[in-house]
């Protein structure tokens, strides 16, 4: 019996994300007694997935899946599943991974529990964790399917090596038109920058930058730590940045390791959104804002003065310490 995982892969290569699930079901394998398989449509990266408990490799290489379609990929993770006998599947919580893992649960007649932060309470009865009312509680829930499908949440488990031998094997799964019914017909992706579902931190800015005139240096301060850049909802609305760089509640959820937010005051939708990130840091001038009750850190201060000292005092310290 196979603990299996959904490997997601960005140009052939696996993702920050999927290692992490790697992480996580070998741990579940251990528990189980069982071994760890990934499924990966035109993946080549075998060596990096090793490294984190995979003993064996299901790689698809089909063109016609080379454009990502939920329909067509949960088939594949069905066939994956009949093949391993799997009673456990692992997705991460990427938004591709959700929409695989929804339509595989109905393919399977499985339990589907999304938000889990934990390894398996029990096996027997199988109880996981997970975040509800938008992280601000948990819910240990019991999944009495045959078939289980657990979602991790982001950062929860963390990457934790166990190199294998890992055996790789052409899996040739069945795909017709009836899978294809919805066709990509372009993709348009960001290059070059890192993206929020990626980055270990983001730095977030609201209307307190006044105008989108002064992003500049909330790109800079995204360069210097190697963070996503993101904002809040009516920063969006207004056309200052893009719409893919909202988060909240409504936008992108985040859970980063360090999310900072400059300007923001801090909506419920918005803090809902990002509670999920282990360390929130706030610069604002209104010591009355909600976001410094939710937050880690805060500084009150302009961000037009802090903001710039605080570049240079990181790009001192990482100059000093390379």
């Amino acid at each position: 019996m196979s603990v299996l995982i959904f490997a997601e892969s960005n140009n052939g290569k696996f993702n920050k994300a999927t290692l992490e699930i790697a992480s996580y079901a070998k741990e579940v394998a251990n528990m189980l007694g069982a071994t760890v398989t990934a499924v990966a449509i035109n993946a080549n990266d075998t060596a990096s997935i090793s490294q984190y408990g995979v003993d064996k490799v299901l790689n698809v290489n089909n063109t016609s899946l080379e454009k990502f379609n939920a329909k067509a990929y949960a088939s594949v993770v069905q066939q994956a599943v009949d093949k391993e006998e799997a009673k456990v599947i692992i997705f991460s919580s990427a938004t591709d991974s959700k929409y695989i893992a929804a339509l595989a649960a109905g393919n399977l007649s499985a339990g589907y529990v999304s938000n889990v932060v934990a390894l398996p309470e029990s096996t027997s009865p199988f109880t996981v964790k997970r975040t509800v009312f938008s992280n601000k509680a948990f819910s240990n829930t019991e999944i009495s399917s045959d078939v289980k499908i657990i979602a991790l949440a982001k950062n929860a488990f963390g990457l934790k090596e166990n190199s294998v031998s890992t055996t790789e094997e052409a899996f040739e799964p069945t795909v017709n038109d009836a899978d294809f019914a919805t066709k990509v017909t372009a993709v348009d992706k960001a290059t070059g920058v890192v993206t929020i579902a990626d980055a270990e931190i983001v730095v977030s800015a609201g209307r307190g930058l006044k105008g989108p005139e002064n992003w500049g240096m909330i790109e800079e301060l995204a360069s210097v730590l190697g963070a996503a850049t993101a904002c809040s909802k009516p920063v969006s609305d207004l056309g200052w940045r893009p719409h893919g760089e909202h988060v909240g509640q409504t936008g992108k959820p985040v859970a980063a390791n360090l999310y900072i937010a400059i300007g923001i005051s801090g909506a419920i939708q918005h803090l809902a959104g990002v509670s999920a990130s282990k360390v929130k840091v706030v610069i604002n001038t209104d010591a009355e804002a909600p976001f410094f009750n939710a937050a880690d850190y805060g500084v009150v201060g302009d961000a037009f003065e802090v903001v710039p000292a605080l570049i240079e005092k990181l790009k001192a310290f990482k100059a000093k310490n390379a």
